[in-house]
């Protein structure tokens, strides 16, 4: 599959303008970028190392925070 060339990119752009808007687009670009960056932010923090033990997160907290420490106290480590 090849990339679309630029008469697609025009209509996929004309179809994207008669959906949703000329003044609607910025607003769901950035959108879609926060919910970007979000999840970027997310998937980074699910496989970092707890420093204090060195193995990885797998509940998706990377190891700090006061609920992870109170959770590490509870459970004797």
């Amino acid at each position: 599959m090849t990339a679309p060339g630029p008469a697609e990119l025009i209509i996929i752009l004309l179809v994207l303008v008669l959906l949703f808007g000329a003044r609607k687009l910025p607003e769901l670009a950035g959108s879609v970028g926060r919910s970007i960056t979000s999840f970027k932010r997310g998937m980074k923090e699910a496989t970092e190392e707890d420093p204090d033990t060195g193995e990885l997160s797998a509940d998706g907290d990377a190891g700090s925070g006061e609920a992870t420490r109170e959770r590490n106290r509870d459970d004797g480590a």
